[in-house]
């Protein structure tokens, strides 16, 4: 079984990022993600999703939540504790698609 952290390991630098931005389709933001203890796997994440995809959509969503491994589950069954999961779990639902601004 994959292994969030081991993931982690084989992402690129993400020294950087101070934050992660998203927007919607009509260029609204709808999420940010600073670079702070506690949210630097999903910092990793995002980026790495950003550097395959160029964006978040049902395609960068799906890897993504392979990506979180364990992480996942515990999304699911508790709503809100992990809401950059619950934001890929949405983006599969809505099929909509958020750009990413790296900054």
């Amino acid at each position: 079984m994959k292994n969030f952290n081991a993931t982690l390991a084989t992402f690129e630098n993400i020294d950087h990022i101070k934050e992660i931005k998203l927007f919607n389709t009509g260029g609204r933001e709808s999420g940010c993600i600073l670079n702070i203890p506690g949210a630097q796997g999903s910092i990793k994440l995002y980026n790495h999703l950003f550097l395959i995809f160029g964006e978040l959509n049902t395609n960068a969503a799906t890897k993504g939540l392979n990506l979180y491994c364990e992480h996942v589950e515990d999304a699911k069954n508790n709503p809100g504790k992990h809401p950059n999961i619950d934001r890929l779990l949405n983006l599969i639902e809505t099929k909509e698609t958020l750009r990413i601004e790296i900054i």
